[in-house]
């Protein structure tokens, strides 16, 4: 065989090669501009919370820039979107409300997935005993309303964002957990599983080296929804005078607006409802698009 012949062979077992399922839906997410479009806005508002975080821009947010109840003006960036009874500007608040929200759905989420994870797998794996006491706990959780659960916590552990934080982070697990625990059932009795068994694999290797892998994909899906839903409860939370507390969020601006609207100043609820509608739409439609491309059964080729 030669060198021409060998080339054109490895070119066809590379053509028939199994694909990573990573690059695989990378691939299928560019094709999706819709996605691609909620990807960029995504990625704005974190360049926005990070920006603001380290004092690059909206700093200070509590500088007075006019007069109070400036209506929203192109004269200045400052302006843009009015200025509140303080003379504040509004877009500095709606800019560090970003902060808050994009670090609400970020700590959260970090809190909330470790427990989901790790409660189905345990659940899914082991059954029997294991699984009842853990389906009877998140059942039990479950039956409470969420809205509850959260305000009790948040009196319990007091207001502010650490204990939004927390609130959202212990109980925002529930539907990943029955997720992650379906599909252990499913996977335990697998062939790579028993393979991995016979060679002498514990069961901690199973079930974080073998099963998880190939469950993973669920876990990342789950993350893009918990983010917006936890920026959602956050802003409920601080409506309600539970959450965050002496900084800028678009539950404060939005509960501040409430007198303001009988003036006929309707800036700082608009400027705030678009920030909070433009981010979680975005999540809502890339995790519609996450979801479509990492999962096999939902792939169309």
């Amino acid at each position: 065989m030669n060198g021409e012949e060998q080339e054109i062979l490895l070119k066809e077992e590379a053509s028939f090669a199994p694909k990573s399922l990573w690059l695989d839906a990378w691939r299928r997410m560019r094709r999706d501009r819709l996605a691609v479009a909620s990807l960029v806005v995504i990625a704005l508002y974190t360049l926005l919370a990070l920006a603001a975080k380290l004092g690059f821009i909206a700093t200070p947010w509590d500088a007075e820039v006019g007069t109070a109840y400036a209506a929203p003006s192109l004269a200045s960036l400052k302006t843009i979107f009015g200025t509140d009874i303080f003379g504040r500007s509004v877009l500095h608040k709606v800019i560090h409300g970003t902060r808050i929200a994009m670090s609400v759905g970020l700590v959260t989420s970090l809190i909330a997935i470790p427990i989901g994870v790790t409660l189905g797998a345990l659940a899914g794996y082991f059954g029997g005993l294991v699984d009842e006491a853990i389906v009877w706990f998140y059942t039990t959780l479950s039956s409470i309303p969420s809205i509850m659960l959260l305000v009790a916590f948040t009196y319990v552990l007091g207001k502010g964002i650490f204990s939004v934080y927390i609130a959202l982070g212990v109980t925002g697990w529930i539907g990943l957990a029955r997720l992650i625990r379906g599909e252990f059932i499913k996977h335990k009795h697998r062939e790579y599983v028993i393979a991995a068994e016979s060679i002498g694999a514990g069961h901690v290797k199973r079930i974080f080296r073998h099963i998880l892998p190939n469950v993973s994909h669920i876990v990342i899906i789950n993350f893009s929804l918990q983010f917006q839903t936890a920026i959602k409860s956050e802003v409920i939370l601080s409506y309600l005078g539970l959450g965050v507390q002496g900084q800028p969020s678009w539950g404060v601006m939005i509960d501040d607006s409430k007198l303001e609207l009988a003036r006929g100043v309707w800036w700082q609820l608009s400027a705030a409802t678009l920030a909070m509608f433009f981010v979680v739409l975005a999540f809502n439609i890339f995790g519609d698009a996450l979801r479509d491309a990492l999962d096999p059964k939902l792939k169309k080729g």
